[in-house]
């Protein structure tokens, strides 16, 4: 071969390989479709039996997937319901308690409702306002308001919560104080002092509750301030303090939005916000002014017997005497070892024991520890040579007699 056929050749072999390419890929496509199109048309191949593919996969129709039982979930366990305590109408004579404040005072009057809904001589009158407080008295004046309602409702005793809503700017004179400022706290004191003082005027015994604690550890700092505050305005103007902080934290005195509830069972005391309360936790509320409130009103203390009082108009039967006293005589305990009580030296029935004789083998072992000697031939004779063992006479009887 020539030199200038193989330079030729060199020449064409990139075109060569181009063409060669372009038949491989062309015939590659064309085996492809068809074995594509071939699978598709057999209705069921070894590839299908091992992978099969989504397309592919036959979904049972609507009706039997609808018709298949769905896994139940198991149901979440609820807590037991609280027995229904029975609604009794109030008589027109009820005795009213009166329950002002913020929106906790309103939760507190529904709580101290439920508590009350059996007795018809107690009946409770809610007159609280959500958005009030001591700070904004441009809102609503408590000291000033609280006169005309108890006016109006006539109560034999009135419930104060307020303070949920001070943690605000006070505007003093023409200055708006910080929260807890010395000014801001002179004002506020002098502000509860009045609603004290208001309170005492009108010689309706009244109940002051604090506030409980609340999630934000900032505002529970000024709450206990506020409480301390609330506490000596109303022991200086004859009022009684209920503190409820240990209602709602833990032992750690850290608040809890779960916690008992009156009967020790755990329940959730708290809303999300951490402000607010739950039914359960109104029912709390109310439960730490049951015993103050029933003291006020003259009720019988939780636990306590109570006494019926005969209706109107009844006649009134002569007490009847007291049964005579039951005398009963019993022997004083004594000792069995010391008859000595009744005088006498043996118990009763005693008889000396008979006396033994001191010569018979067996008191000797017992008194003397000595044993008596082996008879020969026993089998704890030990004496040698051995002894004949003693042979016993033998009667002869009578002689018989001669003829």
């Amino acid at each position: 071969m020539s030199v200038a056929r193989i330079r030729q050749g060199i020449r064409r072999a990139p075109i060569l390989v181009l063409a060669l390419a372009v038949l491989v890929v062309t015939a590659a496509g064309a085996f492809h479709a068809p074995a594509f199109a071939q699978e598709e048309s057999r209705g069921w191949s070894l590839r299908d039996l091992l992978f099969p593919r989504r397309s592919e996969r036959v979904e049972p129709p609507v009706e039997v997937q609808k018709a298949r039982p769905k896994p139940k979930k198991k149901p979440k366990p609820r807590p037991p319901a609280e027995p229904e305590t029975p609604i009794v109408e109030k008589t027109n004579d009820a005795r009213v308690v009166l329950v002002v404040g913020d929106f906790l005072a309103g939760g507190l009057a529904e709580g101290l409702d439920t508590a009350f809904a059996d007795n018809p001589a107690v009946r409770i009158v809610a007159r609280a306002n959500g958005s009030s407080g001591f700070v904004r008295d441009d809102v609503y004046n408590w000291p000033a308001e609280i006169k005309s309602l108890i006016e109006t409702e006539k109560p034999a005793a009135v419930i104060v919560m307020l303070g949920s809503n001070d943690r605000q700017q006070m505007k003093v004179g023409d200055v708006r104080e910080q929260p807890r400022s010395e000014n801001w706290t002179k004002e506020y004191e002098r502000r509860t002092d009045a609603l004290g003082k208001a309170l005492q005027d009108t010689k309706v015994p009244f109940l002051w509750v604090g506030m409980p604690a609340f999630r934000v550890s900032k505002m529970n700092s000024d709450m206990l301030a506020f409480n301390d505050i609330y506490h000596s305005a109303a022991q200086s103007h004859g009022g009684e303090f209920v503190d409820v902080w240990d209602g709602f934290v833990d032992e750690n005195g850290a608040f809890v939005t779960s916690g008992p509830d009156i009967n020790g069972q755990p329940v959730r005391l708290r809303s999300d916000d951490g402000i607010n309360v739950t039914k359960a936790g109104k029912r709390k509320l109310a439960f730490y002014t049951e015993k103050p409130l029933a003291k006020i009103l003259g009720l019988a203390a939780p636990g306590s017997v109570t006494t019926v009082s005969a209706p109107a108009g009844a006649p009134v039967e002569a007490p009847k005497p007291a049964a005579a006293p039951v005398i009963v005589d019993r022997t004083a305990p004594m000792l069995l070892g010391d008859p000595s009580l009744d005088g006498g030296t043996e118990l009763l029935g005693a008889a000396q024991p008979a006396r033994a004789d001191p010569n018979l083998p067996g008191e000797k072992l017992i008194l003397e520890g000595k044993a008596p000697a082996a008879s020969p031939g026993r089998a704890d004779d030990f004496s040698w040579p051995p002894k004949p063992p003693a042979t016993a006479a033998v009667d002869p009887g009578p002689t018989p007699a001669t003829p």
